[in-house]
């Protein structure tokens, strides 16, 4: 069996493709991977809820509701919900290089159809395709981020990506608007489409599945990653024991997920309506809401790798930030039910969005600490809460404004779901492994190779 770079064997007497390198000037091969998860994880965000920006426009043009706008925002979620599973079993099965690269093409193409469409049913379609192509994406990146970060940095790296994800939510609004008035909504589209493209290119020629066949890594990175797996082999998914394993998470999932998704297809909407702001000005408010995320996102995965180096336990680096970002957030979303400002509308809601997205990179790591050999499947799982979400959070919402007029009662939704997760979380027990064995303070997961061979006995 041939060593490995610390001279250990490679499982399945696999060794690298390429030498590996010694120590190297500039920036590491792990970062730019973790770069490049970065942009994309913006790029989709952007390319998902750039028709919130855009929609006070083609609302006009074909004549829609806001229930028809309502069923435009949650069309993406039907294919998105289903791919989560799916995908993530594919990225698992075949890869992260090929599935995203499938995966981008695929929504890139979506988002410049968008600017195509002719009416309602043109632009279901299109979201629809969008959702197909983007619904593989986070499970994709877990499985990425599961073989090129260390253990230690899961935290961050969940962090990292998904504050991406919400300056990419940040930047929409004013980047849609400017886009719109320099063309119009539908060159807005075809523009982010073809930057889509872009990456799906840088993609293809920089990643590679195993970090020991990339030409840029070195022996000391290697060390600190996680062993590969075999070439060829691919362990059988324990869907039975791993979907019950993710049940509560997934459940947990759904109820910020909820409020997730009122926030990204009707903030701008409920700036511009409820406090007569034009669409440049609503755009900004919320643009500012969104950039509460990024740093909400980013604390939270460094906050959870430092209680978790210092304690050992991930019940308090996962599951205790968890309790206290929705309680937190909870008590923000209130006072939008009282107030008639817009600047302090502005305030709580960014508040409660920062305390919200503080819990995503400890959400993100458990499915990563259960059964890292199967992150893929188990992100999809978790994930698919958050996609189901998506499907019915817009739809009520719009519904309600329609039936009532009043763009503070959705929020109601979102506080009562935030105590229901809150609650909820105290079942995810992220110390216990796949098989329900504890995890030491070490590699997470080590229990999934014993459960997976029980449950393919």
């Amino acid at each position: 069996m041939p060593a490995g770079p610390n001279g250990n064997a490679h499982p399945g007497g696999q060794a690298p493709a390429q030498p590996v390198g010694q120590a190297r000037r500039g920036v590491s091969a792990t970062a730019n991977v973790l770069f490049l998860i970065c942009v994309m994880y913006g790029i989709t965000y952007i390319d998902r809820v750039n028709v919130s920006t855009a929609a006070p426009v083609f609302q006009r043009e074909l004549n829609l509701s806001n229930a028809g706008a309502g069923l435009v925002f949650s069309a993406f979620a039907y294919p998105y919900l289903i791919f989560q599973i799916i995908g993530g079993w594919v990225s698992d099965r075949f890869g992260a290089r090929l599935t995203l690269t499938v995966c981008g093409v695929i929504w890139a193409g979506a988002t410049i159809l968008t600017g195509l469409a002719g009416g309602l049913a043109a632009m279901i379609v299109a979201r629809v395709l969008l959702g197909f192509g983007e619904g593989a994406t986070f499970p994709t990146a877990t499985r990425a981020m599961s073989d090129w970060t260390p253990a230690s940095k899961r935290g961050f790296a969940q962090g990292i990506t998904h504050s991406c994800a919400r300056l990419g939510n940040a930047l929409t609004p004013p980047l849609v608007a400017w886009l719109i008035v320099l063309m119009n909504w539908r060159g807005s589209f075809v523009i982010l489409g073809v930057a889509s493209f872009a990456w799906v290119i840088a993609w293809g020629v920089y990643f590679r599945d195993n970090p020991g066949d990339h030409r840029g890594i070195t022996r000391a990175e290697l060390e600190r990653l996680p062993p590969p797996r075999a070439r060829g082999h691919h362990e059988p998914v324990p869907w039975a024991l791993l979907t019950r394993r993710m049940l509560p998470v997934t459940l947990v999932y759904f109820c910020y997920g909820w409020m997730l998704w009122l926030f990204l297809a009707w903030m701008p909407s409920f700036f511009l309506h409820s406090y007569q702001l034009n669409l440049q000005n609503s755009a900004l408010f919320s643009s500012g809401v969104f950039f509460g995320g990024v740093v909400g996102d980013a604390l939270g995965g460094i906050v959870s790798d430092r209680v978790f180096a210092r304690t050992g336990s991930r019940n308090k680096a996962r599951r205790n930030l968890v309790v206290f970002g929705f309680l937190a957030a909870l008590a923000c979303t209130a006072p939008i039910l009282f107030v008639h400002n817009a600047t302090w509308a502005a305030i709580f809601l960014s508040s409660a969005f920062f305390f919200s997205e503080f819990t995503i990179g400890p959400m993100w790591a458990i499915p990563m600490d259960i059964a890292p050999r199967f992150s893929g499947s188990a992100s999809g799982l978790m994930n698919s809460g958050s996609a189901l979400a998506a499907i019915i959070s817009p739809l009520v919402a719009g519904y309600v404004i329609d039936k009532t007029g009043n763009w503070e009662l959705p929020f109601i939704g979102s506080i009562a779901l935030l105590l229901v997760g809150s609650v909820l979380a105290f079942w995810m027990k992220p110390d216990e492994g796949l098989d329900g064995t504890a995890l030491g303070s070490g590699e997470a997961g080590a229990g999934g190779k014993a459960a997976v061979t029980e449950a393919t006995a």
